[in-house]
Order: C-alpha cells, then structure tokens, then sequence
C-alpha cells in the first residue's frame, strides 16, 4: 500500500511539472518614474491578468510556456506593450512605463477652427467619438450609428421609402454640414441621401460641433456640423473586415485595405456593401417596414510623401443604391404605374476631395471638392429626376505671431442644379432653366492667446452668393482653462446662414402625396446663437475618471423657411417665417471609466424649439424636448469578452395631422430603443459579435400611414380648393400620407458578425 502511494506522489509530480508548469510574470507599472495603482496588466490570448497594487506591482500566474504579448493599460494613458518569451530570464522584471494619452481623453480636432489643435485647448467645444464608440452598436451607415450621439438624432421622413436626415439641437437636416477629412462633399440633394454607404471600416473618428460654423464652413453649417475623419493610411490596419447578418436578412460588409504604390504614395481603400431584399409588414398595413436597399460604396485614399514632410492627399469615393418601399407585392414592373403603389429611388454619386501644401515657406494649404450627384426616383406616379455637380475650392493661410494664432482663407463653390420639378423651369417661357450659383467667400480668424490657459477666438467671413447678393457672418468664442486643463470654460456667439432648395431637402415636397405650393420667392435664412460651455474631467485616487461636459445653448432665426401640413392637409405651403423661431435648450454629457473595465458614456438634452408667428407660439413639429442616450460596456479582462448596452430615449413629439378630423394622436409616445451586444476576441485576429437590437420591440403605430389601403385616393372626394370632403367611406377627411413619422417600423431582431484585422 505504501509503494502504491509512493509511485502515485512520483506519477502527480511528474505530471504536474511536464503538464501543469507554473510560470510567474512579475513587474511594476509606472508614469514618470511613479508607481500606478490599479493599473490593468493582462495576457493577450490567455484570458488572465492582474491589477497593480499601490507600489505598482503585480503577479500574474499562468501554467503555459510560449510567446505572449503582455497588456498594461489604466484610464488616461496609452496603452502600453511587451512580448515575452515563456520560460524567460526576465519574467520578474517586466516594466511598464505609461505616457499620457493624447487621444481619447484628449484628442487631436479639426473641425472647431480648421487647423489641428487638442481637443482641450480648442476655443471652439467639439465633440470627438471613435470607431469602437460606433462598434458598440453596429450599423450599415454612419445616419443610423449617430444615434447614441447625444443631441443628435436621425430622423426618418417617410414611412415608405425611409429616408432621413440628421437633426442636431431639435434642428433639422437641411441646418447641419457634413464633411469628409473637413470637405464639404454633403449637401443639397446628398442631405437625404449622403450618409450612407461611408465605409465604417476607414472611419478614425467623428467630430461634432453643434451651433453655427459658417463662418468657417459657409452655407448650410447653421445648426451644426458632422466631420467625418478617416483613417491615415500609415496608422490604418493592413486588412480589415467587418461583415455582419440581421434576423430580418439584412447583410453588410466593410472591408479596408493598406498598400504602398511605390517608395513615397500610401494608399487606402475601402468598400461598403449592403443587401436588403426581404419584404416584412409586422404591422399589417400592407406596405413594407423598412426600405429594401442594395448599396456599393467604394473609397480610395492615398498620401503622398513630399520633402519637408509637406502635405498632399486625396480621395474619392463612389456610391451607387438601388432602394425601394411600398405595397408588399410591387416590383419594378409596377415603377411609376398606379396599379400597385411604391417608392423606387436609385441614386448614383461621386465625389473626389483632397488638400495640397503649397510648397512654401508660409503654412499655406490649397483643398478642393467636387461631387456629381444623379438620381432617379419614382414616388407613387410622381416621377423626379435630379442631377447637381458642386465644385469647392479653398486656399489657407495660417500664420503665427507672437500670441496671435491667424488663419486667413479665400473660397468659392460652384453649384449646378437640374430637375424636372417647377424649381428649374420658366413658368413664362416654359423652358428649362436649371440652377446655378455661384459663391465666392473670404474669412479671416485670429486666435489670440492672452496666457496658456485663456484664449480669445475672432473670426468674420464675407459671401457673395450670385442670386441673393451679400451675407456676413461673424463669430466669437473664448475659452478659460485651469493649469492642469482639468476645467475648461468655453463661451461662443456666432451667425449662421442658409440658402435653401426645398426640393433637394425635404423629402415631403418629393413624394407626390401633397402639391407643393410657394407663397414668395424665398430668402436666405439667418440664424445667431450663444453657447456656454463647461468640461470637468476628474480622476480619483483609485484609478477612477469622470469626465462632465454641459452646454446651454440658444439660436434664434430670422427668415426661417417653414413648411406647412396643417393650413391644407393636401398641400405643403413653403413661405419665410414672418416672424421668429427660436431653439434653446441645455445638454450634460457624462463620461465615466473604472480600472476593472466598466465603462459608461451618457447624456441628456432638454430642449424648447418653437416657432411664433402673429403672436402665437408654436412647438416645431417631429421635435422632442428630451431625448437621452447611453453606452455601458464592461470587458472582462479574463474571458477576452465584452458586453455592451446601448441606447436612447425620446419624450413626445408634436406630428403633422391631416386636418382637425384625422383621429391619430397628435403627439408621439415616449419611446426608447435599446440594444446589446457581445464581443469575443478570438487571438490577434479574429473577433466574433453579436447581440440584439431593439430590445423593447418598439414600433409606432399601424396606423401611421394614412389611407395605407387607398395609396392612390381613388376613395377621397376633393372639394374645388383642393381640401378633402369628408364622406361616410372617408368620415376622416384623409388622404394617403406617409408623413405622419417619428421612429423606425423595425422591430426586435438579432444580429451576428465577424471581423478580421491584419495590423502590419
């Protein structure tokens, strides 16, 4: 018997040495020579790890021989990385020395004044959100990723061919620029259209400034601006994909690759494909839920190494989309016939956008754009087709002068634009007259720099628009920051104006379900605006950050062009506002990370936007007063597993009611959309997600179509002004209306992707 237990002690020893051999990985972590308490040390590949005591220190135990690439990261620094080699000599002394982030927490902005500065010193609050904010909640376009963006909403305008556009502080599309690299390549008819079919694969970051910005960025950037930065083709991996699968049979595949075309051009391309071909009614209505879309996207991007490190780059991207909604047995046969009812839109885009450094002694910089843009839609019987080319161009000037930072610019853009609506015709002669406009502009900026942490920031720009003569915007903004930038106090004033095209903005004039009727020529809208601003970051002794950022903001318009539902429920009446609109409002953004890997991101905006003309006050229709958003993510270090739980919340919204018999509520629910994702790294490479969206299987109304059954009104009786008669098969006075909008049809469904990275 004691043999027995003899040779099993030989035998466990034996195997637990060849088998089970325990390696211990010691070592400090450190920031200026100083120890880092509760710093997260982890093994890629292995699921193990630890976190530093207050010398600094950790031990970590594995029981595997081989090359691992060990981890040390903590909130606020760069993370930072060794490979070692298992068994070693050097195990017990493994030293981990942080720097501070300049991303981030931190991060490098261009769009606030056009020249890159850090994100806390710019005078201009900007608003910076990474990639993996957007991977929290996978989307096929940028246009639905914005909507965890905290006063940011998209806005979908049309039950059946669900297109949108994108309101920032309760204003609409039309009111917000979007640029690419700071190209303002979206506008006019690319604001309903636009943002899709951008590669998320190439995307660095998005940057978002709320209030006017036209005195950098012209016409357009009235409510605000979306900046969308992609990727350096030096810093961008050398593969990436990211394909992923709804439950409703909706697929969409980035891909993103790196290559060199000799010694000095580094280029990235990128494609975005998107597939959507399953008619579903969950609502019975008859029509389709959601839009079935096909989507190409291609992107090119390449720099050119120059001497002195001087900058060229450029890129072009193409996107072509063939999308449909309407009655669930249409297909195109039906295109444009009034036997079956549906909404066909194809559209065709290029775009091409680049900077060129002058090869000077004075930073001076040359950036230009040009897109094209075709489409041919069909809504209903009512057929529209649109062509619009936009040519920009941009010379820069930025000098440095003691404590003056200037920036001085000349522009001009070029507008062609031609369709087949009365907006490009000559009601006289009855001939086409297609739009053209030309728009040449100066600005001049000085930032002046009274000390390290206060700066004053003057700006005025001068535009000549060929149509509407004249407009100058100036604006104000300064900032006041503690030593350590801890605290950062911004205050802005600012002018925005607009020259508006109805029929390449809202969607409701396009549809055939209402006449479009001008009540005057219209005329530039103009807006002013105040925004205070303060940032708090905090950090506590356990490793703990909290990062506060509010705003009070107020815009009050003149000229404000409104469109009206109510006065004619089968008319939209286009006219100036004659008298103001007004939106105000304040907004808390809240940024929160522990060392264990918990992290959460929300914010919330309170806001009035409201119209008053003779004296009465009205709330501005598809407009909440609150909305709330919200991402919890949580790593767990050991499984190489990520969890993340998004989403946003919107009170009431006034709609747009066909008429004083139309029996649907005249305010939207409150309603929120939440979702959850899981993430698991499989080694370097490889990363497999999938969760559910829509978690409250939230979805409007069945109603919200009007006369859903009777698309064409052959049931609806018109009195000679053109108002519907109320009769016993109509008691309502309705017409079809797909109008009446304020949230996606789509319902709860999963989802199921995989990406794939290749760094170097």
């Amino acid at each position: 018997m004691t043999y027995k237990y003899f040779l099993f002690l030989v035998f466990s020893l034996f195997t637990s040495v060849a088998f089970g051999q325990k390696y211990v990985l010691s070592g400090k972590v450190i920031f200026q020579d100083e120890p880092v308490e509760f710093a997260n040390v982890f093994v890629k590949g292995l699921g193990t790890g630890a976190v530093t005591g207050a010398d600094g220190g950790f031990e970590i135990s594995i029981t595997k021989a081989g090359t691992f690439t060990i981890q040390a990261s903590m909130v606020g620094f760069q993370t930072a990385q060794q490979v070692v080699k298992v068994p070693g000599e050097d195990l017990s002394e493994l030293i981990f020395s942080l720097k501070e982030m300049d991303g981030g927490l931190d991060e490098v902005v261009v769009s606030g004044t056009m020249q890159e500065v850090s994100k806390l010193d710019s005078p201009v609050p900007v608003e910076v959100y990474s990639a993996n904010f957007f991977r929290a909640n996978p989307n096929p376009s940028i246009f639905e990723s914005l909507q965890n963006v905290n006063g940011v909403r998209p806005q979908i305008n049309c039950n059946v061919c669900n297109t949108g556009d994108i309101h920032i502080n309760g204003l609409e599309g039309p009111y917000t620029m979007v640029l690419i690299d700071g190209m303002p390549i979206v506008s006019g008819l690319a604001t309903v259209y636009g943002l899709t079919g951008i590669p998320q694969a190439l995307i660095d970051r998005v940057e978002v400034v709320k209030g006017p910005a036209s005195t950098l960025y012209g016409s357009e950037a009235v409510g605000g601006l979306i900046n969308v930065i992609t990727k350096k083709p030096e810093s961008a991996p050398l593969v990436s994909t990211d394909f992923f699968a709804t439950g409703w049979g909706e697929m969409n595949l980035d891909l993103g690759l790196r290559s060199n075309w000799g010694e000095n051009i580094q280029s990235l391309t990128g494609v975005n494909a998107f597939y959507y071909d399953n008619p579903i009614d969950n609502n019975g209505d008859g029509f389709t839920d959601v839009t079935l879309s096909k989507r190409i996207s291609f992107f090119q991007k390449i720099n050119v190494s120059r001497p002195e490190n001087r900058v060229f780059t450029m890129a072009g991207r193409y996107v072509y989309e063939d999308r449909w909604g309407g009655e669930m047995n249409w297909t195109s046969a039906d295109r444009g016939g009034d036997e079956v009812y549906g909404e066909s839109i194809y559209t065709s885009r290029w775009e091409t956008f680049g900077t060129w450094q002058l090869p000077t002694s004075e930073t001076m910089n040359f950036q230009f754009s040009a897109n094209g843009h075709n489409q041919n839609s069909v809504y209903g019987t009512t057929i529209y087709t649109a062509e619009q080319y936009i040519g920009f161009g941009q010379l820069t000037w930025a000098k440095t002068a003691q404590k003056h930072g200037l920036l001085l610019g000349m522009a001009y853009r070029y507008t062609f634009y031609d369709d087949n609506t009365p907006a490009t015709s000559d009601l006289i002669s009855d001939s086409n007259q297609p739009s053209v406009i030309h728009l040449p502009g100066l600005f001049l900026q000085d930032e002046i720099k009274f000390t390290p942490n206060q700066s004053l920031l003057l700006g005025a720009r001068y535009d000549y628009n060929s149509i509407h003569g004249s407009i100058f915007s100036p604006r104000v903004n300064y900032k006041l920051s503690s030593a350590d930038k801890n605290t950062v106090f911004r205050l802005s004033a600012g002018n925005g104006f607009r020259v508006a095209n109805v029929f390449t903005e809202d969607h409701a004039a396009l549809t055939g379900a209402r006449e479009v009727i001008f009540t005057e020529e219209l005329k530039p809208e103009q807006s002013w605006n105040g925004n205070a601003n303060l940032v708090k970051k905090i950090y506590s002794d356990k490793g703990v950050f909290i990062g506060l950022d509010g705003s009070a903001f107020y815009t009050y318009f003149t000229n404000r062009i409104i469109p009206d539902y109510e006065t004619n429920p089968n008319q939209i009446i286009y006219s100036n506002l004659d008298g103001s609109a007004v939106s105000k409002g304040v907004s808390l953004n809240i940024d929160a990370a522990w060392p264990n890997g918990f992290t959460v991101t929300a914010g919330g905006t309170l806001m009035d936007v409201s119209i008053e003309e003779g004296g009465v006050k009205t709330r501005q229709l598809l407009t909440e007063r609150f909305s709330g958003v919200w991402s919890v993510g949580y790593e767990f270090f050991r499984l190489g597993l990520t969890v993340d739980y998004t989403g946003n919340v919107y009170s009431p919204m006034r709609l747009p009611l066909l008429g004083e018999l139309d029996d649907r509520p005249e305010y939207s629910p409150w309603y929120s959309i939440q979702n959850i994702q899981l993430s698991k790294k499989l080694g370097e490479k490889w990363e497999i997600y999938g969760g559910v969206k829509n978690l409250l299987n939230f979805t409007p109304a069945a109603n919200s179509i009007a006369r859903a059954f009777d698309p064409f009104d052959r049931g609806v009786d018109f009195a000679p002004d053109g108002s519907v008669i109320p009769t016993p098969g109509n008691p309502n006075a309705l017409t079809f209306d797909p109008t009446y909008v304020y949230a996606p049809n789509q319902g709860i469904r999963g989802f199921l992707g995989l990406r794939f990275t290749i760094s170097n």
